[in-house]
């Protein structure tokens, strides 16, 4: 017994050590950015990074993303290896990582998704000075939802306390108004009835990034940048230099069998209203010349809800030639595809296989006036490897 209770005092005084030493390692640094949401926060975080550096700062970022990584204050990527699945002790050893580096600013994705972590995450570890919410949108309803409305709440965890709140949100918007007053913190809504940075943003802002990046995020890394008295000049030209997220929207154009095909690569966008964005906007871009319309899902067994969800957006909103159905499980889909209102005839399932083959599969339907491909679902379960498979042999960016 005597054993066990010095055992339990040994464990208790390492825990208050190790507290007190993060939270002194944390106030250390002066600027502290917390980047949290339901889409766009690897954008966001990368973003908001790139413009500090371009302003001056010394920098360091950490983003959960597709890929894990810490960005230093060169832009440089470091590969986070994990041992297991992720938790949010993960950020404690990040940021005793960053500390020794004397950054004046981090940028630090939210990684929790249950409420109680993501309060942890901002209360107890990060303490930001500015606080970001990109947006509020129906996903990881298991654990915020059932509502979009529960969802942001739970994101509001986040919110700091007599900070710098900063979101891109508008329908969910007053919630975070009433949560920021509680918290005595100033909120600026970045969105184009509100913000001057927001309704700035042109084409030719946007035509400077090497991949398909969203106004909204872009406005938003902006007025956080500003409110740190670095000019949007300078900031956007950091930003244009960022590295994007190995699943940041890209359109890769690709040619096969004398045969073309555009990939749009959606599926780190593996919400319905954020994937339809995406689609609309494709829609608009190439004004009719879309040629064979084909979706591509890729499925994972642990997210199968999100699946469904899918499946009812394309059927209400996208129209189609084809629907592919890869990943795990996508035996269970058979069920609902005529119930969403996909034609059954227009479905190909392949379920689990190379992605040689499922490439060799999609240019088969491609018609002689070309085709465009949107992947959408998830990035895991091959999902990521289906989409590299594109990447690799474009022939060109659409």
């Amino acid at each position: 017994m005597t054993a066990v209770l010095l055992l339990l005092v040994i464990i208790l005084v390492w825990w208050t050590t190790e507290y007190f030493l993060h939270q002194r390692r944390i106030y250390s640094i002066p600027i502290r950015v917390h980047v949290n949401g339901t889409r766009g926060k690897s954008s966001v975080t990368r973003l908001i990074a790139a413009g500090l550096r371009a302003g001056g700062y010394r920098t360091l970022a950490k983003t959960t993303g597709t890929l894990p990584r810490i960005i230093d204050e060169n832009g440089l990527e470091i590969a986070i290896q994990r041992r297991s699945n992720a938790n949010i002790l993960e950020q404690i050893k990040i940021i005793k990582f960053m500390s020794k580096r004397k950054p004046q600013a981090i940028v630090i994705e939210c990684m929790a998704v249950q409420p109680e972590y993501q309060w942890i995450c901002e209360h107890q570890i990060i303490h930001a000075t500015h606080g970001v919410i990109t947006n509020a949108r129906p996903d990881h309803l298991m654990e915020m939802g059932p509502t979009v409305e529960n969802v942001t709440r739970s994101l509001s965890n986040t919110i700091p306390v007599r900070a710098k709140f900063f979101t891109a949100e508008r329908k969910m918007a007053k919630i975070f108004q009433e949560v920021a007053a509680q918290r005595n913190t100033e909120i600026t809504i970045v969105t184009p009835a509100r913000s001057a940075i927001a309704d700035s943003i042109t084409a030719e802002d946007m035509a400077g990034f090497s991949y398909v990046e969203h106004p909204e995020n872009v406005a938003l890394a902006l007025t956080v940048c500003q409110s740190l008295n670095i000019p949007r000049s300078v900031a956007l030209k950091g930003m244009h230099t960022c590295y994007p997220d190995s699943g940041a929207l890209k359109i890769f154009r690709v040619e096969h069998k004398g045969k073309w095909c555009r990939f749009v690569n959606a599926m780190a966008a593996n919400d319905p209203e954020s994937t339809l964005m995406i689609w609309q906007k494709a829609v608009e871009r190439y004004q009719g010349k879309m040629g064979t319309r084909i979706v591509l899902l890729n499925t994972r067994a642990d997210r199968f809800d999100r699946s469904l969800q899918l499946l009812r957006m394309v059927g209400e909103n996208i129209e189609h030639d084809w629907f592919f159905s890869i990943g795990e499980r996508t035996d269970r889909l058979l069920v609902y595809f005529a119930k969403y209102g996909i034609p059954v005839e227009k479905v190909i399932t392949l379920g689990i296989t190379k992605p040689e083959t499922i490439f060799e599969a999609i240019f088969s339907k491609v018609g002689s006036e070309g085709g465009t491909v949107i992947g959408i679902g998830n990035v895991g379960a091959g999902g990521l490897a289906v989409a590299n498979l594109f990447r690799d042999r474009r022939t060109g960016l659409d």
